[in-house]
């Protein structure tokens, strides 16, 4: 049994693929509405979604610092306490970023899902100046801080590049 949970191990992997799904259709959701093609949710213990963002970092009138990942991080530390953050997971489209990583750390998340790894993503967007992407895994930058992070990802990672195909042309 996971520690965050009472759930079996196939019952929990059913719910992240469930979650991680709506994470990706909200991505879709998000390049609809002229963003680019991310999105991320925070889920309690029990599945229930506390918050969630696309990202809204596109030029002109984007903030480059809000990514669907760190909004929807701080927008469940401003209703959650760090205790029941650390029972919360993250489920993203895509591998959270450096800077993603950090704001999930520092709001105490406990746990990642995520469906595009940063290595993908670079194939899919290539030098597109809008995604200037790092090659620094969220594992590698969680492994930095004092207390652990459980990241599980890449997974269907084919559904989640979906929401990039054409768009970086």
């Amino acid at each position: 049994m996971n520690a965050n949970t009472d759930l079996a191990p196939a019952q929990l992997a059913e719910r992240d693929l469930a979650l991680l799904r709506k994470a990706i259709e909200l991505a879709d959701e998000s390049r609809r509405n002229g963003r680019h093609p991310f999105a991320a949710l925070v889920a309690d213990e029990d599945g229930n979604i506390v918050a969630s963002a696309g990202n809204n970092s596109m030029p002109p009138q984007g903030d480059p610092t809000q990514h669907a990942e760190l909004a929807a991080a701080a927008q469940a530390a401003r209703i959650l306490s760090p205790e029941q953050l650390a029972r919360c997971t993250l489920y993203t489209s895509a591998e959270p970023c450096c800077m993603c990583a950090g704001a999930i750390y520092w709001c105490n998340i406990g746990r990642v899902v995520y469906a595009l790894s940063e290595h993908k993503l670079l194939s899919l967007t290539g030098d597109h100046p809008e995604n200037p992407t790092f090659s620094l895994p969220c594992r590698e930058v969680f492994t930095r801080g004092q207390r652990h992070i459980d990241v599980v990802g890449p997974l269907i990672e084919d559904e989640a590049a979906c929401s990039h195909h054409g768009f970086w042309k």
